[in-house]
């Protein structure tokens, strides 16, 4: 097997998974069209077998194993979907598999892959993280011989995830001007990457990353791939902290550009999808729409293609979503408001400090045991972004001490 992934392989895969996975629809976006003042296409890989393009990959090179190593079983680190692929791929192949996953993941998730798996999949928590998962997957292959099904770094997994670019060329009708691509380990994007410069060699690719998990980035900076220092799992599905050695000269050679995008723009454009488009996307699902959006120049050259990579979201998420993008826009804003000791400090401030339309979502005293000193933590919301300077103007002129708490701050993160 070869170590460099070639649009042959991709042909090949799609020969081996056009009875198992879906051609998901390439439709147009009337929303993101408006906003981009050009042709948007989404790539619905949310509606696909597992509700993921992962299960591409993971089919792709299961089927690919020989019958003895189909005898010694199956083992995978997911962060949800890559599992999902995993348990379906061995329940319809009937071989046994193990699916190790970081505590992160949802519980839909989990529960999903052990539905998926039925009897012959196991679901393992291994750390806190996807690359905790991972070490733990790959020692349980070593000790028991087990076929490692990497989630992304391998020529088998990239080809069978390549096949989303090969369908969208299939699709479009004329070359895209713009394919934009969610990036974790890079697997799809370099799959993709692999099919259009060998038949559209003029599009321009961009990959886009989470901010709090822009591993690919910091390893294209780095010349190679390196382990991030921290990491944000909000956006599970894309939260890699170290990309692939297979995957990353891939990337490097191929791909325009990789983009990082905050966390809150990933959360308005999930609520986007949702209310205006009837789109249940997962966040990693709504990183390209969310790239094409706050970081991509208006184009009417020709259409921009964004694939939207999963659909596995837990409702019971919505709270924090709604609060990032809220932060994000500019609408939510959190305050430590020092109040006087006299009384009717807290009136003044809800009379003179407050203006029409500021509403307090959030008011508790930092010290619980003595209100008597110490500040407040007092959530402000806002009818308008741009009224954000008046609030800020009447709070300097009150006599309160007033500290406002800037999202990036680590004092916003421990409080809220």
């Amino acid at each position: 097997m070869t170590d460099r992934l070639t649009a042959a392989m991709i042909s090949q895969a799609a020969e081996r998974l056009r009875p198992v996975v879906r051609r998901t629809a390439l439709e147009p976006n009337q929303r993101l069209s408006d906003l981009l003042g050009g042709r948007v296409l989404l790539k619905r890989e949310d509606s696909q077998v597992c509700r993921s393009y992962k299960v591409r990959g993971a089919f792709n090179l299961i089927a690919s194993l020989t019958e003895g190593e189909r005898r010694r079983g199956v083992v995978c680190a997911s962060a949800g979907n890559h599992g999902q692929g995993v348990a379906f791929a061995c329940a319809r192949l009937g071989i046994d598999g193990r699916v190790y996953v970081p505590s992160t993941t949802p519980r839909q998730k989990r529960e999903r892959i052990a539905a998926l798996g039925g009897d012959r999949v196991q679901v393992v928590v291994g750390g806190g993280t996807y690359d905790e998962a991972s070490t733990a997957a790959h020692a349980d292959s070593e000790r028991t011989g087990a076929i490692y099904v990497h989630p992304f770094d391998d020529v088998r997994t990239m080809a069978g995830q390549g096949t989303v670019g090969l369908e969208i060329l299939a699709q479009c009708g004329e070359a895209p001007h713009t394919v934009v691509v969610p990036v974790g380990g890079g697997g799809l994007i370099s799959g993709i990457a692999v099919w259009l410069r060998e038949h559209s060699p003029a599009t321009r690719i961009v990959g886009a990353e989470p901010a709090g998990a822009a591993s690919m980035r910091a390893a294209l900076d780095h010349g190679g791939p390196l382990a991030l220092p921290e990491l944000d799992t909000f956006v599970d599905g894309a939260a890699v902290g170290k990309v692939g050695g297979a995957t990353f000269p891939l990337v490097k050679d191929l791909v325009d550009e990789v983009v990082a995008v905050d966390e809150g723009a990933v959360c308005t454009e999930m609520l986007d999808l949702y209310q205006t488009d009837g789109i249940i996307a997962e966040p990693a699902g709504a990183l390209a729409g969310a790239a094409a959006r706050e970081l991509l120049p208006s184009s009417s050259a020709g259409p921009v293609v964004c694939v939207v990579s999963g659909g596995n979201n837990d409702v019971s998420r919505y709270n924090e979503v709604l609060e990032r993008s809220l932060v994000h826009i500019g609408l939510r804003h959190y305050f430590l408001v020092t109040f006087p000791q006299r009384p009717g400090a807290l009136r003044h401030f809800l009379d003179e400090v407050l203006g029409e339309g500021e509403d307090i979502i959030a008011f508790e005293y930092v010290k619980k045991n003595n209100r008597e000193t110490g500040p407040a933590l007092v959530g402000i919301e806002l009818e308008r972004a741009g009224h954000l300077d008046s609030l800020l103007f009447r709070m300097k002129a009150s006599p309160l001490t007033v500290e406002r708490i800037p999202p990036g701050s680590p004092l916003f993160t421990f409080l809220l």
